[in-house]
C-alpha cells in the first residue's frame, strides 16, 4: 500500500513510520512546516529545526524518503486565526482539533498526489474500514487516547486515515523505540498547544490582543479584589497569575463584555460543579444520525483524557443538544468540545455552549 506518512520527529510517529516499513508498504514521509517564524520568531526559539533534524535520522535510518511542505498561510487561517477570534469572544479554543480536520487531514490532503491510497499519523486511534463507512476507535491504551482530537474529522477524511500505533500503549511505543533503535528513543513527548512551541500562550495572546485593564471580582459578593490585564488571559478554574493574596482564588466566570473576571475561594464547592450543559454545531464522523426530540445514552469526554461520562443527550433541535452527565463536572467552559461516544467508538462531537439558550 502506498502511504503518506506524517512524520513531526517525535517518539510515537517515528514509531508509527518504521511499523508501516516494517509491514512493506510503500512509505514517504512528510514533515509539515507550521511554525509561524516570520511573526512569532522574537518570542521564543525555532523548534522546527531539531523536529526536522530528528525526522531527517529516522527517515534514513528506514530508508524511507522525506517531503516538507509548507503550510504555514493555511494554518494561520485556519487554526490560529480560529484561536485568536475564539478567545477574543471569551471562549476557551482547541486548535488542536483543527489543527488535524483542516490541517493534516484537510490542507496536507489537498497538497499530496491521490495515489496515495492513506495517510499515516502517530495518533493514538483505531480505524476500522468497512465497505460502508470507517469507524474510529478509541486507543489500546485509555489514558494517551487521542480520539478526542479526532472527532471533527470528516467520514470523507476518516476514510483515508491509518493510525498505526492505536493498538498500543505508550509503555509500548516506548520499547518499540528501544528495540528498532530510534535517534529519539528517549525524545520526551511534547507538550502545550501544536503551533506554539516554546512560546508561552500569554505573551502569544498579548502580541496579538495587547493589554486592557478590568475587573477581578469576588463572586460571591461582588466585591471588587483587584485588577487584570484583559479577560483574554484568563480561563476558567485557573489560580496562577491573579496576584491576589488570601487565596487561593480560582476563575469561575468571564464577562467578555464588561471585561470582568469573576473569581472565587470556593472553586471545589459544589455549586461550582454543573452536569447539566448545552452543546451546538455538530460534527459526526460516524455518519451518527438523530431525530429531533430523542433522548440517547452515549458516553461524553469533555476534555482530552481518560475521564469520560455517560450521558443522556437530547436533540431539542437539528443544531442543539442538552447533555445530563452521570456526574458533576466543574472544568466546563463555552467553546471546548464536548466527544461523544458509543462503547469504544467515536460518533462526532459538538462545542459546549453557554448554558442556557432560552
Amino acid at each position: 500500500m502506498k502511504i503518506a506518512m506524517l512524520a513531526s520527529g517525535g517518539v510515537d510517529s517515528s514509531v508509527a513510520l518504521r511499523l508501516l516499513k516494517e509491514q512493506g508498504h510503500d512509505v514517504t514521509a512528510f514533515y509539515l512546516k507550521i511554525w509561524l517564524e516570520d511573526e512569532l520568531a522574537f518570542l521564543g526559539e525555532c523548534p522546527w529545526e531539531e523536529d526536522l533534524g530528528y525526522v531527517r535520522e529516522i527517515c534514513a535510518q528506514c530508508d524511507v524518503p522525506l517531503e516538507i511542505i509548507s503550510l504555514q498561510k493555511e494554518y494561520w487561517d485556519r487554526v490560529v486565526q480560529y484561536t485568536i477570534d475564539t478567545v477574543q469572544a471569551g471562549r476557551t479554543p482547541n486548535p488542536d482539533i483543527h489543527c488535524n480536520d483542516r490541517i493534516k487531514f484537510g490542507a496536507f490532503f489537498d497538497r499530496i498526489d491521490d495515489s496515495f491510497e492513506k495517510v499515516a499519523t502517530g495518533h493514538y486511534a483505531q480505524v476500522e474500514h468497512t465497505p460502508t463507512r470507517s469507524i474510529l476507535k478509541m486507543s489500546k491504551d485509555s489514558w494517551k487516547d487521542q480520539t478526542y482530537f479526532l472527532a471533527h474529522l470528516s467520514q470523507q477524511q476518516l476514510s483515508r486515515a491509518l493510525f498505526p500505533i492505536g493498538g498500543y500503549t505508550k509503555a509500548e511505543v516506548r520499547a518499540l523505540a528501544e528495540s528498532f533503535d530510534l535517534p529519539n528513543k528517549k525524545r520526551k513527548d511534547s507538550q502545550g498547544i501544536c503551533f506554539l512551541g516554546t512560546i508561552k500562550y500569554s505573551d502569544f495572546i498579548k502580541h496579538h490582543l495587547g493589554e486592557k485593564k478590568g475587573a477581578l471580582i469576588e463572586l460571591e459578593s461582588g466585591e471588587k479584589k483587584g485588577d487584570h490585564r484583559g479577560f483574554w488571559f484568563y480561563t476558567i478554574g485557573q489560580r496562577q497569575g491573579l496576584g491576589l493574596s488570601g487565596g487561593p482564588w480560582y476563575v469561575v466566570k468571564k464577562d467578555p463584555g464588561n471585561n470582568i473576571v469573576y473569581i472565587s475561594r470556593n472553586y471545589h464547592a459544589n455549586d461550582k460543579k454543573r452536569d447539566t450543559f448545552y452543546v451546538e454545531d455538530f460534527s459526526w464522523v460516524s455518519g451518527f444520525t438523530f431525530e429531533v426530540g430523542e433522548t440517547r445514552h452515549l458516553r461524553v469526554k469533555v476534555r482530552h483524557g481518560e475521564l469520560i461520562y455517560d450521558a443522556l443527550v437530547t436533540f431539542e433541535t437539528e443544531d442543539r443538544a442538552k447533555i445530563k452527565l452521570n456526574e458533576t463536572d466543574q472544568g466546563l467552559a463555552p467553546g471546548q468540545f464536548a466527544v461523544f461516544y458509543h462503547n469504544d467508538e467515536c460518533l462526532g462531537c459538538a462545542t459546549i455552549s453557554e448554558n442556557d439558550p432560552t
